[in-house]
């Protein structure tokens, strides 16, 4: 059923959001039960005995006129077939406060077994800019309510923009007091590049931290649709997470780890051997089981096809003429890493020499070059999950003879011609301030990248912002040979720390751009103080980084 418009009140947005996110959120969420009454009556296709709503809520892709709003029904969070093969009808409501008291939207959705009884609502028709409050009813069950925030008009000039960024999250490895924090920023948006769930077996220092258990342990990676749903739901069902997601809408695209470490379009991880190992076929397979359960947990505009081994994830956002958001996937059309070396890490003049190599495919590097080249935005941003900067690494493979360095041939240094085609055309399309994000890495570096990385002189043609991890472990030996190395090997990254996880959030005006390294103290814990590690800026017209 499509979206019923209410009467929307005139209003004027705040501009003092309230201090905590989670006591506003909570409160909603109260209030929401309290009124519960005040929804229309829904009649299931059929009954839903228990709280559906255990992975909570979720809101993405936010457009001036609407955002996506999201959830999953479920029985048993790690058994889709307990919610049983019959249809459930959804509805929800989207109000301009959040006691529920203006209410600006109601409509339906069916959710279905086919798809693991997830909602995807394309809400239109709200106003531009502003915050709004949603919840979603089936039967006598109500959820928990979400804030979300529509895109500035298209032709408006505004002033500043809040984005956060996240990505890496193993769940094995700890906790996630980057979320809890997240969650009390004043954010616009959040930003995830990837690996939002990892792929490997039960195996975790924490107790209530173990992997579910795949269909076939021992191969340490899933493989069927069960497993990768069961693995998005365990995810989903921590607390922490569920509070960002209810705080912001979020935009999000995937790494590798969302199927198998280090993939390459069709081809499948370079060390998987015997009973691990598959061919292009298997492995298709194995890709549409993955996509559909990415699909059916994130809040997604375009609809999966079941069954399908391809799902077209790029896309792009503008916020005004402020910034344009390019979205990337450097993983469905990627061509393998050169070399075959082990875990990808090998020679150098591997990348250099990889003429054919492509992270994003012709068609996405089209796509972006016309995005950039059309853009009237003052910042130009090209989101995606794997460094961009050229980083030479001390030879950890043979601690004896560190040098000459090596590089890890699964980012960009892996496709050296395609990186140098990117940066050569960001400067001589002269593409206003171009500001590159990544992450995978599990640590944080912020760059200045440059066609010749060696020629210190040349200005830099754009900055890249690489975010540390949520919890995924960056091995902390590693951090001072880096921190000794790096004013030698890479004297164009300004910034390094492997020692510490978070996120960034990204503060953007017209006149500069600052990101701030907000990092907790432990992941040992639920709950651990954040603070801010670092702060650097881009100055809009003075290319390069500056603390």
């Amino acid at each position: 059923m499509s979206p019923t418009p209410a009467s929307e009140p005139s209003y004027e947005p705040s501009s003092a959001r309230p201090v905590s996110r989670r006591r506003l959120l909570t409160g909603a969420a109260v209030i929401a039960g309290a009124q519960a009454l005040n929804i229309r009556t829904a009649h299931a296709s059929t009954a839903v005995r228990q709280d559906p709503f255990q992975l909570g809520i979720a809101s993405g892709d936010p457009l001036p006129d609407g955002v996506v709003l999201w959830t999953r029904l479920v029985a048993d969070p790690y058994d889709a077939a307990s919610m049983g093969s019959r249809p459930v009808r959804v509805e929800y409501e989207i109000a301009a406060d959040p006691h529920f008291r203006r209410i600006v939207r109601r409509g339906s959705e069916t959710a279905t077994a086919a798809h693991g009884h997830s909602v995807h609502a394309d809400v239109r028709g709200l106003a531009c800019g502003r915050d709004y409050w949603y919840r979603f009813r089936t039967g006598s069950h109500l959820s928990p309510a979400g804030r979300t925030r529509t895109a500035p008009a298209y032709r408006s000039r505004p002033d500043a923009l809040r984005i956060g960024m996240v990505n890496c999250q193993d769940w094995q490895n700890g906790y996630w007091p980057a979320y809890s924090a997240l969650a009390e920023e004043d954010l616009d948006v959040v930003l995830h590049v990837g690996d939002y769930i990892y792929e490997y077996d039960p195996s975790s220092a924490y107790a209530d931290r173990l992997h579910t258990t795949p269909q076939t342990p021992g191969l340490d990676q899933l493989s069927t649709l069960s497993d990768y749903r069961a693995r998005h739901a365990q995810y989903k069902t921590d607390p922490a997470l569920q509070a960002a997601h209810a705080a912001f809408p979020w935009i999000v695209t995937w790494d590798d780890h969302e199927v198998e470490n280090n993939y390459a379009g069709l081809v499948d991880e370079i060390d998987d051997t015997g009973a691990k190992h598959q061919d292009a076929a298997a492995f298709a397979r194995q890709r549409a089981a993955a996509y559909q359960a990415y699909y059916e947990h994130m809040p997604l505009r375009r609809r999966y096809v079941n069954g399908s081994a391809d799902y077209r994830l790029y896309r792009r956002f503008d916020f005004g003429d402020l910034l344009r958001l390019n979205v990337l996937d450097t993983r469905q059309y990627r061509t393998d890493q050169p070399g075959g070396f082990s875990s990808d890490f090998g020679a150098v003049a591997a990348g250099l020499g990889n003429t054919d190599g492509t992270l994003t495919g012709s068609g996405q590097e089209q796509w972006l070059r016309r995005g950039l080249a059309r853009s009237g935005a003052r910042w130009n941003v090209i989101a995606q999950q794997v460094m961009m900067s050229q980083i030479r690494f001390p030879n950890f493979l043979d601690p004896a003879h560190p040098l000459p360095p090596i590089a890890n041939l699964d980012q960009w240094d892996g496709y050296d011609p395609a990186r140098a085609r990117l940066l050569n055309f960001l400067r001589d399309a002269q593409v206003a301030n171009p500001v590159v994000l990544a992450g995978d890495i599990h640590s944080s570096w912020f760059s200045d990248l440059r066609i010749d990385r060696d020629d210190l002189d040349s200005a830099p043609v754009a900055v890249e912002f690489t975010a540390t991890s949520v919890s995924s472990d960056f091995p902390i030996a590693f951090d001072a040979p880096l921190k000794a190395y790096n004013p030698y090997l890479n004297p164009h990254v300004r910034y390094f720390d492997g020692s510490l996880r978070g996120y960034l959030r990204l503060n953007v005006d017209r006149r500069q751009w600052v990101t701030d390294a907000r990092t907790v103290a432990s992941i040992a814990v639920r709950e651990s103080p954040v603070s801010t590690s670092a702060s650097w800026s881009v100055v809009a017209g003075e290319p390069g980084l500056q603390p």
